[in-house]
């Protein structure tokens, strides 16, 4: 009801292990990115919420170690309420490898785009009828099902290591 998509393997998925230099910059084809080359040092485990959008070649490697990645879209930018936003941080904060930030690159149709090692699915601000699509609780409860689906599971190829 909410109008999300499905869970999705993003088209440009790739394996682990593909390292770049510390501090590289890195464009990736198919933002935000689920997989690829990234940055020798996953992101520390705190904090779990950001302010602003880490280096999303850091954040990669946090995903082959089995981290989930929240990303909004801000209020200011045409995404969601702080409500939702501060709802969507006390589940973060809760998990155990489950991280939430703002990312520049959402549109109001991918607004909430939940990421783990190659799996992707993205919310709207309206719902498909028109109005909003997501409560605090509802924006929760998916954000919940996501984690539980892909932290720390075998779905990441070096699950174990930090922040699992």
């Amino acid at each position: 009801q909410a109008g999300c998509t499905e869970v999705e393997q993003p088209v440009a998925s790739a394996p682990s292990g593909q390292h770049l230099q510390s501090g590289q910059a890195y464009e990736y084809p198919d933002p935000p990115a689920a997989s690829g080359f990234h940055d020798p040092s996953p992101l520390p485990t705190e904090p779990k919420v950001y302010e602003t959008q880490p280096p999303e070649a850091r954040v990669v490697h946090s995903l082959e170690h089995g981290a989930v990645f929240v990303y909004y879209l801000p209020e200011a930018d045409g995404g969601f309420r702080q409500d939702i936003v501060d709802g969507l941080a006390r589940v973060a904060e809760g998990g155990g490898a489950t991280f939430l930030a703002p990312y520049a690159g959402l549109t109001p149709e991918t607004a909430l785009t939940l990421v783990a090692w190659n799996r992707r699915q993205s919310c709207p601000v309206a719902a498909p009828g028109g109005g909003e699509a997501l409560t605090a609780g509802s924006a929760a409860t998916i954000v919940s099902g996501f984690a539980t689906a892909f932290e720390c599971t075998s779905n990441a190829p070096e699950n174990g290591a930090s922040p699992c």
